[in-house]
């Protein structure tokens, strides 16, 4: 406050924006909690010890207790004074070793916004198939299942496909957000994965109920194991009623591998209409990231997105 002019003068803020990476085993899921270790909590500590205060953290998706992530997206406030410091280095030197910055920079543009402005996001889930073992160094990351019917879940992932209601598919008990169950999943396909008992399924949509990637994986494998037909995937999601038997994958074998936005604002200061137009969704997206198309590096021979139902 200016006592001579009687003017107040607001301090100048910059966005910065990061590229998270963490293994969730010992979190319990990115957002702030009162008492328990969260990867939100764990950052914002960090940059409290650089700013002097607290400034919030919004990530652009809530994941899970136990679910990892490669390509988590978040974003905050700091004074302009501190836009220009070595964030990714400053942040990693004060975090333990489980979580680690690995893209810091200015936002693209100033009302950048890491949940809203999402356009889609990609998520991972890896299965071990050997029966003999499971190697020491991937239990973390996998989950151990049998050898499964690969032609028969190949067949089911194609059900998922397009704009569906997938209320089957979400969390027991937890209300759906402004959006609604309606979500548009426009790959879905696997590939080997880094060893070679390991198949990594890969997920691509503009959002995610909670747990819906783990379900839509369990129902996968339950398909695989020969207890559920291909053809009866379309009825499930069609039920849009999540009493059902079909188990919920684990956590760990989980990871929020990218989220893509758009290249350039909407306007002058970026696309500030998107969170109104996607509903301001606050439910649990497990989740949040991907590309438009059939993966990071376009369509090959994956599942594509098929005509809305």
């Amino acid at each position: 406050m200016d006592a001579l002019a009687g003017l107040c003068y607001e301090r100048r803020m910059s966005r910065i924006k990061l590229i998270l990476a963490y293994d969730g085993t010992d979190f319990v899921g990115w957002q702030l909690q009162a008492r328990d270790r969260t990867v939100q909590g764990e950052v914002e500590a960090a940059i409290a010890k650089i700013a002097g205060k607290r400034l919030p953290v919004q990530g652009a998706g809530r994941t899970d207790s136990g679910v990892h992530a490669l390509g988590q997206c978040a974003h905050f406030d700091a004074p302009e004074q501190l836009s220009r410091i070595p964030w990714r280095v400053s942040l990693n030197c004060l975090m333990r070793p489980d979580v680690r910055v690995v893209e810091a920079g200015l936002a693209p543009y100033p009302r950048f916004h890491a949940q809203y402005d999402a356009l889609s996001k990609i998520y991972a889930y890896t299965l071990w198939h050997d029966r003999s073992h499971v190697n020491p160094m991937r239990r973390r990351f996998v989950w151990d299942v049998q050898p499964l019917d690969l032609a028969a879940m190949d067949q089911a992932a194609g059900m998922f496909l397009g704009t569906h209601d997938f209320r089957s598919f979400q969390n027991a008990g937890t209300p759906p957000g402004p959006r609604g169950t309606v979500r548009t999943v426009s790959a879905l396909w696997r590939e080997p994965g880094p060893t070679r008992a390991e198949i990594t399924w890969r997920i691509q949509g503009d959002g995610f109920l909670k747990q819906m990637v783990r379900n839509i994986i369990g129902c996968l494998v339950a398909v695989g194991k020969g207890k559920v037909a291909p053809a009866d995937v379309r009825s499930i999601l069609e039920r849009r009623d999540r009493n059902h038997s079909l188990p919920t994958a684990p956590p760990w074998g989980l990871c929020m591998e990218r989220v893509f936005y758009p290249e350039r604002p909407e306007g002058p200061e970026g696309p500030e209409d998107r969170g109104a137009a996607r509903g301001r969704d606050t439910a649990h997206d497990e989740h949040q990231m991907a590309d438009s198309g059939g993966g990071p590096d376009g369509p090959d021979d994956r599942h594509q997105r098929g005509p809305a139902d």
